[in-house]
């Protein structure tokens, strides 16, 4: 059975479980995921229609030659001198669906998609891909863990480069520009890369720029890029010669923080719990008001997807799921620290990608 196929199958087990009668994804990471490929995403109307008697495509007729290559999927194509409402109307008969009573909407695909589908179902009851799509891409499987197991390798390789780099008197721009040929180097994409030397790293979304690193200066380096499709992400701290005042104890509190998340992380335990562990390390410590962020997001071909772990999220987490551990302290003016791990969660708890350790790196003055 192919991968497509099974997971098909996967799909349409969960619409039976959810009482979906019709799912509806736009060019994207979820049909993607489904099928292995989506067509170039423009601003003409392409779906992929999945019910419980078939599949197909809405296809412009522009980019049917070229995804013909991808899929044997039936197409109902149109183009662009008649619109897409009869072909739309076609693939919804050819699969069954022209009554459809429920039905999920890709949240990422463009508004007037969604309005043209659900304007060709009157009274349809219409959800988010939360349930079905979404549920099925949370658990990895093996293939999609090795790919990003491969990826945390490069991301430790580039981080190590940083490390080596680092020294007083360049910009915050040039040692992201080190990350970003190094990951060039093992044919990698850069997705970011945030360098928040000193006051800086108290913004976590910092874009690195032109400030030149001190002597003192605690750097925050947060450093994510796609290879075969997955990406990475990692955040280490390092400091340019002596850590500033403080430093020290700070980053032994985001520590015991990572290290409650991952204690705290087991099938059958709800997100809000895992975010709660690292959340209460921080509070505890007084730093609370200076944690300004969830515990977490998850990794897939997606660099944020599901599950979140934050404060509210009521996930039941599952063995296969994998996500990031990031609890973060950051003091405006001062400094910030933010210690990363990507997880796959196994039977009997969380299996780190990255081989780094969490220590500070301090570089030569």
């Amino acid at each position: 059975m192919s991968e497509t196929t099974a997971r098909l199958t996967a799909l349409r087990e969960r619409m039976q479980q959810t009482g979906v009668d019709l799912v509806a994804l736009g060019p994207g990471s979820h049909m993607q995921w489904l099928v292995g490929f989506h067509p170039h995403a423009d601003e003409r109307p392409c779906l992929l229609l999945v019910s419980q008697s078939g599949e197909c495509f809405l296809m412009p007729v522009l980019n049917a030659e070229g995804s013909r290559e991808h899929t044997n999927i039936s197409f109902h194509t149109w183009a662009d001198d008649e619109g897409p409402a009869a072909a739309l109307a076609a693939a919804l008969r050819a699969i069954r669906a022209e009554q459809a009573g429920t039905v999920v909407v890709d949240e990422t695909m463009r508004a007037d998609f969604a309005l043209l589908l659900l304007g060709a179902l009157p009274g349809a009851r219409h959800a988010f891909t939360d349930d079905t799509v979404g549920a099925l891409r949370m658990r990895k499987s093996e293939g999609e863990f090795a790919k990003l197991k491969a990826s945390a390798a490069i991301a430790d390789r580039a981080m190590q480069k940083a490390f080596g780099a680092l020294r007083p008197g360049m910009s915050e721009r040039e040692l992201a520009t080190v990350i970003s040929d190094h990951f060039a180097s093992e044919g990698a994409a850069t997705l970011f890369t945030i360098v928040g030397g000193g006051a800086n790293g108290a913004f976590p979304h910092h874009q690195s720029g032109a400030r030149k690193l001190a002597v003192g200066d605690a750097v925050v380096m947060d450093i994510g890029a796609r290879k075969d499709g997955f990406p990475s992400d990692i955040t280490r701290m390092a400091v340019v010669g002596r850590p500033p005042e403080g430093y020290e104890d700070v980053h032994t509190i985001v520590e015991r923080a990572v290290q409650a998340a991952i204690q705290a992380a087991r099938p059958g335990v709800k997100a809000r719990e895992v975010d709660a562990a690292a959340r209460g390390v921080i509070a505890d410590a007084g730093y609370g008001d200076y944690f300004v962020h969830r515990t977490g997001h998850g990794l897939g071909i997606d660099g944020h997807e599901p599950p979140y772990i934050t404060a509210t999220s009521e996930t039941v987490l599952e063995e296969g799921m994998v996500f990031s551990i990031e609890p973060g302290i950051y003091l405006p003016g001062r400094f910030g620290i933010r210690l990363e791990e990507i997880v796959i969660l196994r039977a009997d708890g969380p299996e780190i990608f990255s081989a780094l350790p969490r220590d500070l790196h301090v570089a030569s003055a």
